[in-house]
Formats: C-alpha cells, structure tokens, sequence
C-alpha cells in the first residue's frame, strides 16, 4: 500500500493543489481520502486534488511526498493512470 502525494504547485480557486494518488488501487485511494475527510468530488479520475493546506496532515496520515515527476511515473507502472484522451473524452 502506497498513497503518494506531490507538491501543491497548481494554482486554483485562491490556492495551490497537490495530487494525492495510490499506487496500488482506487478503493485503497478512495478509503484514504474518506478517513482523512477529503470529499469525494475532490476525485478527478485518477486522483484527488487537495489543498496545500492539507500536506502536513496528510503526510503525517501516511502519505508519502514525491515529486510530481515521480508521482506521475508511479501512477503510470501501477496501470491506473488515467490518459489525458480519456479525461478530455477524446
């Protein structure tokens, strides 16, 4: 079980977002978001968006920080990184 978080760099809605991400399956993913009360909309097919104000919590919950470059490419060996095509319904 890994849950991944990145750096808040994505600037929306007065502050910046961090992705937060399991490497192992949506329902381990899901289950950490709904514990650490990250509401589901937050979800964005293959992640959930969180506010920078949330990091420390949530590393302190058992998410491990990595850059989005290794984020991405952790997401991409798991087999559940959803494609840019699929999100835009290309």
């Amino acid at each position: 079980m890994t849950i991944l978080i990145d750096e808040a760099i994505w600037p929306a809605h007065g502050t910046v977002w961090a992705h937060l991400v399991s490497d192992a399956s949506y329902a381990e993913l899901h289950a950490f978001a709904a514990v650490h009360g990250i509401p589901r909309r937050g979800f964005d097919h293959d992640h959930y968006d969180v506010p920078a104000d949330r990091l420390d919590d949530l590393v302190a919950g058992g998410a491990e920080p990595v850059t989005g470059l290794e984020l991405a490419r952790r997401l991409e060996r798991s087999g559940l990184r959803v494609s840019q095509r699929v999100k835009r319904g290309l």
